[in-house]
């Protein structure tokens, strides 16, 4: 059966990696988000006050279109982040930030709030959960000149915000990564593990954990 899955998580958690590795695992195709296609990325790094409005309302017109074409694909597909941390993580973070302004806010979340009463809820969200010093090195890792200049108390609001969006997210199954722990590059039993947990979410078991002696275990396969 044909499903649908987003990965969610902070800049740098390793979101694409996941996709590619469990794609490649489960035979399914995956779906990058745009960074490079966005004409107003590096200007807003750069100056976000002056760009951020501009780049949310790009990545939202993405990705409302791209998720309602993921929607209708027949096969099996996993979302390299997902349209509802735009709004409720990105956004909103911008707007408490003061570099969106009210105005603009109530304009993005008129537009969002309405595209969301006819969008179609994935089958499963993974969440990417990483401390700010996990997510400082892999940035640093990826060597991408505009987002050398990321606070680290950018990355902390955005963490906030990820965990109340979580709290209160029900509009599919969410499974929660510990990604700290889990290096699904390094060890592939990392990797089988949350192939494992994403199927057991996939077939409705109410609640999936990560406990700490079976990544462990996972480590050392």
């Amino acid at each position: 059966m044909k499903k649908f899955v987003a990965v969610a998580g902070n800049i740098g958690v390793g979101k694409s990696t996941l996709v590619t590795m469990l794609c490649d695992h489960l035979g399914w195709e995956p779906f990058f988000e745009p960074v490079n296609e966005n004409p107003y990325l590096a200007d807003f790094y750069g100056d976000m006050k002056s760009w951020a409005f501009h780049s949310q309302v790009f990545f939202l017109t993405h990705r409302l279109r791209s998720h309602v074409r993921l929607a209708q694909r027949a096969e099996s597909v996993i979302q390299d982040r997902s349209l509802y941390e735009d709004a409720e993580i990105f956004a909103r973070n911008l707007y408490l930030q003061e570099y969106i302004s009210e105005r603009d806010y109530q304009t993005y979340r008129e537009l969002y709030e309405t595209a969301m009463q006819f969008l179609p809820a994935p089958d499963l969200v993974i969440y990417l959960r990483a401390s700010v010093p996990t997510l400082l090195k892999r940035i640093s890792n990826r060597g991408r000149d505009y987002e050398r200049t990321i606070a680290p108390e950018y990355l902390h609001s955005l963490n906030n915000l990820y965990e109340q969006w979580i709290d209160n997210f029900t509009l599919c199954p969410m499974l929660s990564v510990p990604a700290d722990d889990l290096d699904y590059v390094a060890h592939p039993g990392h990797l089988r593990l949350i192939v494992k947990k994403v199927e057991e979410k996939l077939t409705g078991k109410d609640e999936v954990v990560f406990e700490p002696e079976e990544v462990a275990r996972a480590a050392e396969d």
